[in-house]
């Protein structure tokens, strides 16, 4: 009885150590480096040697990953060759002669973290391992990775040539992966069950080594990392209503509780200004109806401080003349930061709209007498 008691306690102790977040404006990461991000706005939330740079280890497997997944290759067969030869650690077991799916690959590259999967990836997306890692840094140089060189597909340190990167480069590559639905759908699946191509009775799941994804609800994705020489590394991004923040953590024994606490306390400082959803109605002239309703999707501004004024003006005819195509311009929304003009977007008509035929009356026949 009194094991039973003891075990119950320990347990919860591991989960407040875990879960229950802390104050942290009297709280410093354990992490080398850290970095908070506001992914809309690339707004700096919190910071701690954030251009420091280091081996970064399987976290270099994001921009294997996004290479891959924007090649043409994504959903071709691939079979698996000499380039597995020389695969040391984290690994899916894959034998020569195997034939998978590249995107199963990716699943495995992101979730199961297989450099096995990082070179197969990169053998036949790039042709030669070499030539996929140059296109690895040619994508760091696209987005601004300026503090970052990559080595090879996996992040392993051979031959002291790990991949070198820092905590904000991490940061923007993530906040471009955001972008990518089909990277956002793999990074952030618990789970993924493969099945090969050849043989064709094998099935495997692959788990992933994310673990943030249970422990913390608002998680949406990320990558796990670690080797001796880089220590623990993680990137995550989690989206709490219409606030969407990026962490990343290198070198930090205690990255779950690390990523927690700043999530909790980027979410606490992050303000918005929202359009709710609305619909303008507008009178038609000559339609088949009368008037048609227009939509306007809801709209979220991050506000940079507190006496940050967000306002829009709608400019909109209160009548239009048909015939109407759906996605014709209807009018336009002009959002203002501070009298500014922030942002412009196009309101579209929804629908079609015919024009009703009528017969014509005496004072029509004299205007197209007049008008030619």
């Amino acid at each position: 009885m009194h094991i039973i008691i003891f075990l119950l306690l320990l347990r919860i102790i591991i989960l407040l150590l875990f879960i229950i977040p802390v104050n942290i404006k009297a709280y410093d990461t354990s992490a080398t480096s850290a970095i908070l991000m506001e992914q809309k706005t690339n707004r700096i939330i919190y910071s701690k040697n954030i251009n420091t740079k280091r081996s970064i280890a399987s976290i270099s497997k994001i921009m294997t990953a996004i290479v891959a997944i924007e090649s043409e290759s994504l959903f071709q067969i691939v079979k698996v060759g000499d380039e597995i030869d020389e695969v040391v650690g984290s690994s899916l077991y894959l034998e020569k002669g195997t034939e998978i799916r590249m995107i199963d690959l990716v699943y495995g590259l992101l979730l199961r973290s297989g450099n096995d999967a990082a070179m197969i990836i990169a053998k036949n997306v790039g042709g030669e391992v070499e030539k996929f890692v140059d296109r690895m840094n040619q994508k760091g140089k696209e987005i601004g990775m300026n503090h970052t060189t990559f080595h090879n597909p996996h992040g392993l340190d051979i031959n002291e040539e790990g991949n070198i990167s820092c905590a904000y480069d991490m940061a923007l590559l993530m906040k471009e992966c955001f972008e990518n639905k089909e990277f956002m759908k793999i990074c952030g699946s618990k789970s993924m069950t493969v099945s090969f191509v050849s043989p064709k009775d094998k099935i495997v799941t692959y788990q992933n080594h994310n673990r943030l994804l249970s422990l913390y609800e608002n998680c949406i994705g990320g990558k796990t990392g670690y080797t001796e020489s880089a220590g623990r590394c993680l990137v995550t991004i989690a989206k709490k209503n219409a606030i969407t923040l990026i962490a990343v953590t290198l070198g930090d024994k205690n990255d779950w509780k690390d990523h927690i606490n700043l999530y909790d306390y980027g979410f606490s400082k992050v303000k918005t200004k929202v359009f709710k959803e609305e619909t303008l109605t507008q009178q038609l002239v000559g339609g088949v109806k009368d008037k048609t309703n227009i939509k306007l999707k809801e709209k979220v501004f991050i506000l940079n401080n507190k006496s940050d004024k967000i306002e829009r003006k709608i400019f909109l005819s209160p009548f239009a003349y048909c015939p109407i195509k759906k996605g014709d311009k209807a009018g336009v929304i002009n959002y203002y930061r501070n009298g500014k003009l922030l942002e412009k977007n196009i309101i579209k008509y929804q629908e079609d709209i015919e024009y009703k035929e009528t017969e014509k009356s005496f004072w029509d026949f004299i205007k197209e007498l007049f008008n030619g």
